[in-house]
């Protein structure tokens, strides 16, 4: 069965951390990046939705949490340049003034650039490299949680079993 491992790709970044992150970048660029390319420098944050979810999963457990939706138009425009983290971050806290923002919700980005239809994608932690703030971001998949819990108890089982053998007996776990 293929399934992304966001773990592995350190995605689903919550919107505190990505705020505190660029606090201590503010005057540098962001650059977002999706499908393997930046987005253009005019880009426009057009939307910053929150929203409160319930449901049942396919296992019919219920299922709650906060998600943070940010929308991004990812056009060319005269000849700006990619936004300030500080405005990007600025622009956030500004819709935190009248919608409430959980900044321990995940972060959904919505991009489409006007013309192909919107994606979503989960965005990595940003990464100050050449004088700017990168977040990569990676289609948002579609996940089984009862199946995704139960890797997670496995995966802590194996580490915990993994622990507990000696240098000698560890030759499965690394």
């Amino acid at each position: 069965m293929n399934a992304i491992d966001k773990s592995l790709l350190e995605l689903d970044i919550s919107l505190g951390r990505l705020l505190d992150t660029i606090d201590g970048a503010r005057d540098v660029p962001l650059i977002i990046s999706y499908d393997g390319r930046p987005v253009k420098p005019g880009y426009h944050v057009t939307d910053v939705k929150a929203g409160q979810f319930a449901a049942l999963d396919c296992g019919a457990n219920p299922e709650a949490w906060s998600e943070i939706f940010l929308q991004q138009w990812d056009i060319e425009e005269g000849d700006r340049t990619h936004m300030p983290a500080g405005k990007f971050a600025a622009i956030i806290r500004k819709v935190s003034e009248h919608v409430k923002l959980d900044g321990s919700a995940k972060l959904t980005f919505e991009v489409s650039d006007g013309i192909r239809p919107m994606q979503l994608y989960c965005g990595s932690m940003p990464r100050l490299r050449d004088g700017a703030l990168h977040v990569e971001l990676a289609p948002h998949p579609a996940s089984c949680k009862p199946r995704d819990r139960w890797l997670e108890q496995e995966n802590r089982k194996t580490t915990q079993v993994c622990r507990g053998l000696s240098a000698a007996e560890n030759t499965c776990c690394g």
